[in-house]
């Protein structure tokens, strides 16, 4: 899931002739009239002025309530609700849009307390992006094309409280590992020079496609002696190019590796989505990516991809890894439609990937695809799963399983999705867990001529905010704890293998962590 969600049409429209005119605000229970050109003022006036609300029933009450709680409330009306740096416009033209809709329709109703149409406010929130980076509850309001409007800041407020706790749980797993002491652990330096090998391309006449499916293999002239090779799938908006890096660090350490393409889901098919040019649907999407990997596994087996071994390890980005965890024997654990009403009840701004795991399971894609034989194992970075795959599920692979994240992830967070899934699925005692500190959902991605995070020329040229810190370093660490665990799989596990770590020549710290450690991470 390169860029979060599935990708529909973009939608457009003229910018609305009226705004609102007059506005109910409902807290605790009372029902208070306002204009909205008042309640812009008192909330960007310097420390919310009571007086801008002029003589009214909603003045009295914002005098009475103390800074603290006055300070809350005007920084909720001012909070985003959308961003462009968080995908806002992406979320908009996508299945989420729907939640986030719901989720506005609990916060503003017309008149007699009736929800307003999605539609109107669908247009105004793509309109209001057009024009500034952040969306806030206030600017919706300000902007909506409907005369009488009603403002529910008890809704707002029981919202802000569940956001609130489930960051205070991502919190707490930053301070567990804050109290640990580090190991230090040398990392190799740089990345591979290109002149150490370069893929070779490939196609395959699939017939699932219109067209041959491109594959890129990397061929070590030594290969290992464990038979063993890796098909190695991007998220979506993803191309093969941003993970040249691991595919080169993999065979320069003896793995043969197939890197695919996915079309319609890769960097290009996203672009014309922005740009208006092509629909989306994610279930299908996840279908076309199942069937390219199960073409190149049948290829490779029959002597039709030219690629040396005998057992296969999936590895993905995103939504390349839940294609990797489904076709591993993952089965849906019932009661997900129930799953998903509970987490999308309020928009689940602190993990989106509940989001794309809703429109999956509407689309009825997620069961009966296992592979035969099973891989030998799964490489997850980013990986997401956490409703489909609850906690405490009796749901477990007797594969071995690495599932890597980052702390600063908000798509894909590592305690609802990579730790909690290692509590829930991994049962062979190879399987890990690695969390990497200051990483986020867009970490492993290395564009063309990128040295930080805002550098090279590509779509996923993305600020610190959204790319974490030092993604070099971070990449470093992923692709050390890959070979590592790799190399294992044809050794005994470790009975002793949480380990926390620092790079010796960087700030970067990571978190080694087995089932047991993981279990007692979410249990907290």
């Amino acid at each position: 899931m390169g860029l979060m969600g599935s990708l529909l049409l973009s939608t457009c429209g003229t910018w609305p002739v009226r705004s609102t005119e007059r506005l109910e605000v409902k807290i605790d229970g009372v029902v208070l009239p306002v204009s909205v050109e008042e309640l812009g003022a008192f909330v960007r006036s310097p420390q919310g002025d009571p007086s801008q609300l002029s003589r009214s029933e909603l003045s009295t009450w914002m005098s009475l309530l103390a800074p603290e709680s006055k300070e809350g409330l005007i920084r909720l009306l001012k909070a985003p609700v959308l961003s462009r740096r968080s995908l806002g416009r992406q979320l908009l033209s996508s299945w989420g849009a729907g939640p986030l809709l719901d989720a506005l329709g609990e916060l503003i109703r017309v008149e007699d307390g009736g929800r307003i149409n999605r539609s109107l406010v669908l247009s105004t929130l793509e309109q209001l992006l057009e024009g500034q980076e952040t969306v806030s509850t206030l600017d919706v309001l300000e902007a909506l094309p409907a005369q009488h409007l009603r403002l529910d800041l008890d809704a707002l407020v029981g919202a802000a409280n569940r956001w609130r706790l489930e960051l205070q749980r991502h919190q707490g797993l930053m301070r567990a590992f804050a109290q640990k002491e580090a190991q230090v652990q040398s990392l190799p330096l740089g990345g591979h020079s290109r002149s150490l090998g370069a893929p070779l391309p490939s196609t395959l006449a699939v017939d699932h496609r219109p067209r041959p499916l491109r594959v890129e293999r990397w061929i070590p002239e030594s290969p290992r002696d464990d038979r063993t090779w890796i098909l190695m799938m991007p998220g979506l908006g993803g191309d093969p190019n941003h993970f040249h890096w691991l595919a080169r660090s993999l065979m320069k350490a003896g793995w043969p590796v197939a890197l695919l393409e996915h079309p319609g889901s890769d960097a290009a098919a996203v672009q014309a989505l922005l740009e208006g040019r092509q629909s989306f649907d994610g279930a299908a999407v996840l279908k076309q990516r199942l069937a390219d990997l199960s073409a190149v596994l049948d290829a490779q087996r029959q002597g039709d991809l030219n690629i040396p071994g005998e057992e296969v390890v999936l590895m993905g980005h995103s939504l390349g890894a839940l294609t990797a965890l489904l076709a591993s024997g993952a089965g849906v654990v019932p009661g997900m439609d129930q799953r998903c009403e509970g987490a999308l009840a309020g928009l689940p701004l602190t993990n989106l990937s509940k989001l794309l795991q809703c429109e999956l399971a509407a689309g009825r894609v997620l069961d009966g695809n296992a592979m035969v034989p099973l891989p030998r194992a799964v490489v997850g970075v980013n990986s997401f799963g956490g409703l489909i795959w609850p906690h405490g599920s009796s749901q477990a692979l007797p594969i071995p399983l690495l599932l890597m994240g980052g702390t600063l992830d908000l798509i894909t967070p590592a305690l609802d999705e990579q730790v909690a899934l290692l509590a829930g699925l991994a049962q062979h005692p190879a399987s890990r867990v690695v969390v990497v500190e200051g990483a986020s959902h867009f970490s492993p991605i290395r564009v063309d001529g990128q040295g930080a995070a805002t550098e090279g020329d590509d779509l996923f040229r993305l600020g610190e905010e959204l790319v974490g810190v030092n993604p070099l370093s971070v990449q470093r660490v992923i692709a050390f704890e890959v070979i590592r665990f790799l190399n294992a799989l044809s050794t005994e596990p470790s009975r002793q293998d949480s380990f926390h770590l620092t790079d010796s020549a960087s700030t970067t710290r990571w978190h080694r962590l087995d089932r047991r450690r993981a279990q007692e991470l979410v249990d907290q």
